[in-house]
């Protein structure tokens, strides 16, 4: 059946009941959405499960919307797995009073579903029986996910720009992101500088410690040289002469240089032989 049909299918098994059949996304996507009264909120979920045509016999989720001044959108996802199709059912409840029945009689599984929109919206779904806290300590108080909620990060740092009830809408533009953990200038006051070290603060974040005297040898008056290291007469003069006149041909050790032996029959002047 194509979403069309299934929607139209459910606005007949509820009449006289005033549905709405709709087509949420699109292409594949596509999802027939029938919106119900909440006093046949029960009835609409009944009906999807125990019709032939539709048979949702499997629960999918249920969660809610907050449209602020029009109150809260309920909604649930039904699913058939032997038709391969979905349904979705949804029901408006003003704000003054949040209640619907539950649906834990018709699909089990939709317990903890109601837990959380309880939790998170305050939303109450009669003939529950068990409402209890599901993922908020007790003593929480207030419900998360209106949209009057207050979160504490916006108490603390405003919000760059209209994002929340009540706000400006002349918002400013987007602040520069910075790593977890690391905060705007001066925005934790100052860091006092180490006990023990003569450092000069440095910025509205605090001082930095001086270096410690000694590791680094002064740097010279600009124009001035260093000192030059004298050197040594034998260095300054060059080798130093040998004693009494003795050449190096004198000096122990050493040898004359002897003439080179001659060569077989042939003399230096035509090198032929005799």
């Amino acid at each position: 059946m194509t979403p069309e049909a299934l929607g139209a299918r459910l606005v007949a098994l509820l009449a006289p009941v005033a549905a709405t059949p709709s087509v949420s996304g699109g292409q594949r996507f596509a999802r027939a959405t029938v919106d119900v009264p909440a006093e046949s909120w029960l009835a609409a979920v009944r009906a999807a499960r125990d019709d032939a045509e539709l048979a949702c016999d499997f629960f999918d989720w249920l969660s809610a919307v907050d449209e602020l001044t029009e109150g809260f959108d309920v909604v649930a996802h039904l699913w058939s797995t032997r038709l391969r199709h979905g349904v979705l059912l949804r029901t408006r409840l003003p704000r003054s009073a949040p209640t619907v029945a539950s649906v834990v009689d018709v699909y089990p599984g939709a317990a903890w579903h109601e837990r959380e929109t309880h939790e998170m919206f305050g939303i109450d779904f009669a003939g529950h029986g068990e409402l209890l806290p599901l993922l908020l300590p007790p003593e929480f108080e207030g419900h998360p996910l209106r949209k009057e909620f207050v979160l504490a990060s916006r108490v603390a740092k405003p919000w760059p720009g209209a994002k929340e009830p009540g706000e400006s809408e002349a918002g400013g533009g987007r602040r520069p992101i910075r790593p977890p953990g690391v905060p705007a200038p001066g925005e934790w006051g100052t860091t006092p500088t180490p006990a023990g070290a003569g450092g000069v603060g440095e910025g509205p974040r605090g001082g930095t410690p001086a270096r410690p005297a000694g590791e680094r040898p002064a740097r010279p008056a600009p124009g001035a040289r260093p000192a030059r290291t004298p050197r040594s007469a034998a260095s300054a003069d060059g080798p130093a002469a040998p004693a009494d006149g003795a050449g190096p041909a004198d000096q122990p050790g050493s040898d004359p240089v002897a003439d080179p032996p001659a060569r077989d029959g042939r003399t230096d002047d035509d090198g032929g032989t005799t």
